[in-house]
């Protein structure tokens, strides 16, 4: 059974950096696309960035382009988003997810994925 697990969130002040760590077992995450979400209390989960099966894609949102990237370590089998130059308005909880693929496809909706982890609170102060 595929568990993911994330870790890294905490309070940053504005302009700081978070790396988001998303550790995956029951499954190698080499043969899976990743992505990361973000959900604040009322709204819908909302994509930030995704990365292919391949590992040779990424995307992102536009509200986080030049500021977050994805990357992932096969031999620790986690995926990482890390986040530069933090606003407020990105705070919220951030889930990972993952799906059985290959090649160079990203998925960015949330009817995509099969496997999330339980989330974790990143807070920006202004």
């Amino acid at each position: 059974q595929v568990q993911l697990v994330e870790s890294g969130g905490g309070l940053v002040q504005a302009g700081g950096s978070l790396r988001l760590s998303c550790a995956a077992s029951g499954c190698t995450i080499d043969s899976h696309a990743a992505s990361w979400f973000r959900q604040t209390p009322g709204q819908e989960r909302e994509f930030v960035a995704a990365l292919s099966g391949s590992g040779g894609s990424t995307t992102y949102a536009d509200s986080v382009k030049g500021r977050f990237t994805i990357s992932r370590d096969n031999a620790k089998n986690t995926t990482y988003l890390q986040m530069n130059g933090l606003k407020p308005e990105d705070t919220a909880v951030y889930y990972c997810a993952a799906r059985r693929a290959f090649g160079m496809i990203v998925f960015a909706t949330v009817r995509e994925y099969d496997y999330w982890g339980q989330g974790t609170q990143v807070t920006v102060s202004s």
